[in-house]
């Protein structure tokens, strides 16, 4: 009989090592794939290119995909090229990202915004978007092309949302999770579906490892907006999404829950061009006080039972534990 997803969540943490270990074999060869699938005879490019592969992350898109292919099935040659295409078009998306937020560091290093100006910044972007398409049509990927492709818009969609919300400061819950279900949740979906298919699972199976990286993603996203209120310090700077206006979970929760005067006083702050760290200090004990963060906290719970319970019906496996561990580690994580 399957555990209960309350008991596979109480278990202790792994760490990011002990999950990619059933996978460590096929991400030292997918590594060796993305950095062909990068190759360029311009120097300049090939020069960013190699700049860019020091940038090392934790990685965890292509993880998710191998991991998702060994539990549905088994790693395949076209499951290195799923893991290559998410992560060329995730890279490019993150460069275009700095470019547009103006963004001088990314994972501690230098943006290629930064080094080589904006110009050459986005048509690296382009270069690996167009990478990522020639690597699905030469290998007639069209299953992987879509899935991943109709993530990016979605990503896009969602970022503009935001933007479009921060405008206007009238978010509500609905369009909240609209927006991170478009804008993180998405690519993580794609993951997990581009790794299904990859294994040529049944589409019964494909479509739960979608509705698994869903809802995995839904829970990441929360947990990061919670860090935006103290709730642990990973660096991120404390009030960087109040800075910003962007009305997230734990906030748009209080000011429901709040009085009207509370309320006015509480968006005129939002609304402020620039925040002090007393009105970034005030948001955050109104956001506590109000209920917020535990209900928040409780919202990314069920999204990670939700996953966990997904994930049931597979066979047993180290992949699948691993995806299990995957999620306790996204709900526990400290940065």
């Amino acid at each position: 009989m399957p555990e209960s997803s309350d008991v596979v969540l109480s278990r202790p943490t792994s760490s990011l090592n002990d999950i990619r270990r059933p996978v460590e074999s096929e991400l030292s060869e997918f590594k060796s794939y993305f950095r062909d699938a990068m190759k360029s005879r311009v120097f300049l490019l090939d020069q960013v290119v190699q700049y860019l592969l020091r940038q090392k992350g934790k990685q965890l898109r292509p993880i998710l995909v191998l991991l998702t292919a060994r539990a549905c099935g088994g790693v395949t040659e076209s499951t290195y090229r799923a893991a290559a295409l998410v992560e060329l078009l995730h890279t490019a998306t993150l460069v275009h990202d700095d470019v547009v937020d103006e963004a001088d560091r990314r994972r501690g290093m230098f943006s290629i915004n930064a080094l080589w100006k904006n110009k050459v910044a986005v048509l690296l972007g382009d270069f690996l978007l167009s990478r990522g398409l020639l690597l699905a049509l030469d290998h007639r990927e069209y299953e992987l092309l879509h899935i991943v492709s109709d993530a990016v818009r979605r990503m896009s969609e969602g970022e503009l949302l935001q933007i479009e919300k921060a405008r206007k400061l009238d978010i509500d819950e609905a369009t909240y999770f609209t927006i991170i279900s478009d804008k993180t949740a998405s690519l993580l979906s794609a993951c997990t579906g581009c790794g299904a298919a990859s294994a040529d699972a049944d589409d019964d199976v494909q479509q739960r490892m979608r509705d698994f990286g869903q809802a995995l993603g839904m829970a990441f996203q929360i947990k990061d907006d919670l860090f935006d209120f103290g709730v642990d310090d990973i660096g991120k700077p404390l009030g960087i999404d109040l800075q910003e206006k962007k009305m997230t979970l734990p906030l748009i929760h209080s000011l429901k829950e709040a009085d009207r005067t509370t309320r006015k006083n509480i968006m005129r702050i939002v609304r402020q061009k620039s925040k002090s760290q007393k009105d970034i200090a005030f948001v955050s004990r109104f956001v506590e006080e109000q209920g917020g963060i535990a209900y928040a906290h409780q919202v990314m719970m069920e999204q990670a039972q939700k996953a966990i319970g997904l994930l049931e019906e597979l066979p047993e496996s180290d992949a699948k534990e691993a995806l299990a561990d995957l999620i306790r580690f996204t709900v526990t994580r400290k940065k």
